[in-house]
């Protein structure tokens, strides 16, 4: 059994880790951490997680560090970069959900987050975390900066187009909706039910930190410099993102032969599903599920300069964050991949 260990455990993406692991035929979860819950039993903190005895600890790493092999930090930015160092240093694996080790140019991560990367040399050794695109590198990987959760629908969204000459790298539009525990379980005023329901709101309009984790991934894939326009959207829903994508074409292309790239690139992806026949994806699909749904249509109406529209749809607790990150654990410790997450999305 793999011993694994959470840290930041009473947070959403957190007790989803929790929740997923408890399950996991191959995995045992013998530490969860919480400041402000430290010393209570996860079952009274969280009434539906009830098939655990667990209780939270303080976030001690020497003392943790001793009771597990494999570390899920679901930790504040920051307060990661420290504590992957640490348990990297002390010969432990690290799934990272924050976004500590995500951008490979410090400098970058700096100008995005407003603080210095204080261990550099350990994002040469960090993987990106998206299955899809980094299998075989997350089998061998120490750290894995698991992906955010607008980019995972962004990027998997356009990733089948990326090396292809027939788009426009330069004109692609994200327009992403999100619903509130995206913005995590901390209480703040502009997620307050008064604040957020029956409204729809955009928010950090072309300042959102994910935007450069968005484009050095696009970059990889076409061996180009990709810049996008991303617009985030908060709407009055607990969970899910759908992202509608608008790419620029510099020739015509059938819709036909757009959707067998789709199928073709995605062809033995165990959670990516490609939908026919115009059916639209929906967050109410994919809740609670490990799934990206993708539809892609063509505006054929403006003649020489049709556009590509890609929609995207994905749980953001799951696909974007804790269902990712066992996938990952899956592919580094060689279990099957879709080993504890193969649960139908609930309906309704």
């Amino acid at each position: 059994m793999l011993k694994a260990a959470v840290l930041g455990g009473s947070g959403y993406t957190g007790i989803e880790l929790v929740r997923l692991l408890l399950s996991h035929p191959d995995v045992e979860v013998t530490a969860v951490t919480s400041e402000r819950s430290a010393g209570l039993l996860i079952s009274d903190v969280f009434i539906n997680v009830r098939n655990t005895e667990l209780k939270y600890d303080s976030l001690d790493l020497k003392v943790l560090a001793k009771r597990a092999d494999l570390f899920f930090l679901c930790l504040p930015h920051k307060t990661s970069q420290e504590t992957v160092a640490f348990l990297h240093n002390a010969g432990k694996r690290v799934i990272d959900l924050s976004a500590d080790y995500r951008l490979k140019n410090p400098k970058v991560y700096e100008e995005w987050y407003k603080i210095p990367h204080l261990y550099a040399p350990l994002l040469k050794k960090a993987v990106y975390g998206l299955p899809e695109l980094y299998r075989k590198q997350i089998r061998k990987a120490s750290i894995i900066a698991n992906p955010g959760c607008y980019p995972t629908s962004a990027i998997l969204g356009l990733a089948p187009l990326m090396a292809k000459d027939f788009i426009n790298v330069s004109g692609i539009i994200v327009d992403s909706k999100s619903g509130t525990s995206g913005a995590g379980r901390s209480p703040a005023q502009p997620f307050m039910f008064c604040e957020v329901n029956e409204s729809v709101k955009a928010y950090s309009i072309a300042v959102h930190r994910h935007t450069p984790e968005i484009e050095q991934e696009l970059s990889a894939l076409s061996h180009g410099n990709v810049r996008i326009l991303f617009t985030p959207h908060l709407i009055p829903m607990d969970r899910g993102i759908l992202s509608t994508i608008y790419v620029p074409l510099k020739r015509k292309i059938s819709l036909p032969d757009v959707q067998k790239l789709y199928n073709q690139y995605y062809h033995n992806e165990p959670f990516v599903r490609i939908l026919q026949n115009g059916r639209y994806p929906a967050t109410k699909a994919v809740k609670g599920g490990n799934y990206c749904d993708i539809s892609v249509f063509l505006d054929e109406r403006s003649g020489k300069n049709q556009t590509l529209i890609i929609v995207s749809a994905i749980d953001n607790l799951l696909k974007g964050a804790s269902g990712n990150a066992v996938q990952n654990m899956n592919i580094m410790y060689g279990f099957e991949e879709t080993t504890g997450l193969l649960a139908s999305p609930a309906s309704p």
